[in-house]
């Protein structure tokens, strides 16, 4: 039978069975083998997780309210600085360090989605080659049977 179609399979392919979707946690290099690296993602891990809290942002909220009276009695400026230093940086930080938290866990679901999306698309792939494969061995039989039909009339 004359191949009609000969399939190469993409590198890329064996590349996604092989791996699977990086996380964010992935990335956090805790587990670094330089001892400098390992030691500072586990540090300012730690941190993020301790100040990225709301509860956090709720007692910077209370001891930022600690200085209003201050800067109420020291007039207007005073206010400005102390809303825009003490109240929303302290504040915002750890809203802000949540709210991160919140898209990296949606990125990484949004990556296991995708993987297996790919893996889908892989595997419906793979079983449509299968059945071009074949269609081509009953084209081939066809064609086999169509040239013994001429080739055996015109003899």
């Amino acid at each position: 039978m004359a191949t009609i179609y000969e399939y190469v399979r993409h590198p890329r392919a064996a590349e996604l069975r092989a791996s699977k979707p990086v996380k964010t946690a992935d990335l956090r290099k805790v587990n670094h083998k330089n001892i400098f690296v390992r030691t500072n993602a586990r540090f300012g891990l730690k941190i993020t997780m301790v100040v990225g809290t709301m509860w956090c942002a709720y007692l910077f909220t209370v001891i930022a309210l600690f200085a209003l009276p201050s800067a109420i009695k020291q007039g207007t400026y005073f206010i400005v600085v102390w809303l825009s230093s003490s109240f929303l940086q302290l504040v915002l930080l750890p809203i802000i360090i949540v709210g991160q938290n919140i898209q990296a866990t949606a990125a990484d679901k949004r990556a296991e989605d995708t993987y297996k999306d790919a893996e889908a698309v892989l595997k419906e792939a793979e079983e449509i080659q299968k059945h071009l494969l074949a269609q081509d061995q009953v084209i081939s039989d066809i064609v086999l049977r169509l040239e013994k039909l001429v080739g055996g009339t015109a003899q």
